[in-house]
Formats: C-alpha cells, sequence, structure tokens
C-alpha cells in the first residue's frame, strides 16, 4: 500500500464506512487484517464505500518477515508495506476499530466508533504452524466484520 492509499481522502462520501487495524507495532497482525480487509471489499465491490486504515501506536521499521511468507502463501504481497503510526484522533474518525489484543487505546466512542479487541497472539516469534493459526483466524474476523459491514449498510 502506497502512502498515497494511506492517506485519508479529502473528501469522504457520506456512507464512508472507515475500518481501522491496529496493533503496536503495525508489522504483523494489522497488516494481515489490512490485506484480508482490501480482498474483502474488492471481492464485495465496496472500494467507493470502504476505507481501510491501518496503524500502530509504536510502528516498527518493517513488516515482520514470517508475516511477510505466510500472506505470500495466500496470495498476498506485503514485502513494500512499511509500518506507520496512527493517531488517536484519527482512529476516532472511524466506525470500527480492530485492535490485536496488544493496545492500550483509548478512544472516545461517543462519536460512534466500534472498538473490538481481537485478542490475537502475535506471529512474531512464534512457529509457522502458530503463526499460521493468527493469519487464518484474522481471515475469519475480517470476513464476518464485511459480513456486518454488507448488513447495516443493506438495512440503512
Amino acid at each position: 500500500m502506497s502512502d498515497a492509499d494511506r492517506a485519508a481522502p479529502e473528501e469522504d462520501p457520506v456512507d464512508a464506512v472507515r475500518v481501522a487495524f491496529v496493533c503496536v507495532q503495525n508489522a504483523g497482525r494489522s497488516q494481515m487484517s489490512a490485506a484480508f480487509a482490501e480482498r474483502e471489499r474488492d471481492r464485495r465491490g465496496l472500494e467507493d464505500r470502504v476505507e481501510i486504515l491501518s496503524g500502530g501506536t509504536h510502528p516498527a521499521d518493517h513488516v515482520h518477515d514470517v508475516v511477510v511468507r505466510l500472506m505470500d502463501e495466500e496470495g498476498f504481497d506485503l514485502s513494500d508495506r512499511t509500518p506507520r503510526e496512527i493517531s488517536t484522533a484519527e482512529l476516532e474518525t472511524c466506525d470500527f476499530v480492530a485492535t490485536m489484543g496488544c493496545s492500550t487505546l483509548e478512544l472516545d466512542t461517543s462519536s460512534g466508533v466500534d472498538v473490538r479487541d481481537w485478542a490475537l497472539d502475535d506471529p512474531d516469534g512464534a512457529d509457522e504452524d502458530d503463526a499460521r493459526a493468527v493469519r487464518d483466524e484474522i481471515e475469519e474476523r475480517v470476513v464476518a466484520l464485511f459480513d456486518e459491514i454488507e448488513a447495516r449498510a443493506e438495512g440503512a
């Protein structure tokens, strides 16, 4: 994802849904989540209706090697992605924020942001089978989140 893709658009469509995936380093779980979310958004034809953000509170220098390898197995190339910092103010403009189980964020949810702590194990340093299990759980959670986003859109 290029820096331009991550930048907030100058004008959001009124019905756009903003979804953020956050962890401390933005080098593993949140990167996998964003990649699966981008695929779900495209599969469902929601490119103009869903904005996906990914970031960390203390970003690493690069995406974890194991994450790049395991996502490559699923057809994703994360080798060119760079972890980035995400601010509380940016997150508070989202409709959904999924934290990965490592965040100490305190968001003001009065604006309607739906915060979910997915409590996922860190794939970095895990053996590859355990890391694959985390990847697969992330995919399931992202698909379920998009089922919910679609259901809300249809009910609106």
